[in-house]
């Protein structure tokens, strides 16, 4: 699996959340395997929009399309539960 870049206002945004590391080891996981138990890989309502995100933390994900067979692009690094 190959991601794109992440885009400059996504870095940011690990940076001012403090999840620059557990974003690293999750994505290295999800490059490895993206099913894993662990990132509690889901497919977004609605489905046919093929939209999908990733856990990086119990209260984070990272929302992700693919542009290809094995590539993805993360469109999106968000807070779970924020209403």
């Amino acid at each position: 699996m190959r991601v794109t870049p992440l885009a400059p206002r996504l870095r940011r945004y690990l940076t001012r959340h403090r999840l620059e590391q557990a974003f690293e080891k999750q994505l290295a996981l999800f490059t490895t395997n993206p099913r894993h138990p662990s990132l509690h890989t889901e497919s977004l309502e609605p489905k046919h929009l093929g939209i999908y995100s990733f856990r990086v933390t119990k209260k984070y994900r990272v929302v992700f399309i693919y542009c290809g067979h094995d590539v993805v692009e993360i469109i999106d690094i968000n807070n779970h539960y924020a209403g």
